[in-house]
């Protein structure tokens, strides 16, 4: 079966996103890659987990991964 031609998923888009059931977009947060040790325990803590995405980027971003609505 051949591939369709048109739009397709930006993937370096959709390895740093992920939409949610109810269309809100997350993203990992910022500054947890390296330098660590010199972060207060209390600020790597909040680094974990995901974020929302700002309201004022998330059509951007949903432009970019088409499939996933």
């Amino acid at each position: 079966m051949r591939r369709p031609k048109g739009i397709k998923t930006k993937k370096s888009a959709a390895k740093r996103f992920k939409i949610t059931a109810k269309g809100k977009v997350l993203r990992s947060s910022a500054g947890r890659r390296h330098l660590a040790q010199t972060k207060s325990p209390k600020r790597r803590r909040n680094l974990r987990g995901n974020t929302t995405v700002h309201s004022t980027d998330e059509y951007r971003i949903k432009q970019n991964l088409p499939f996933t609505r």
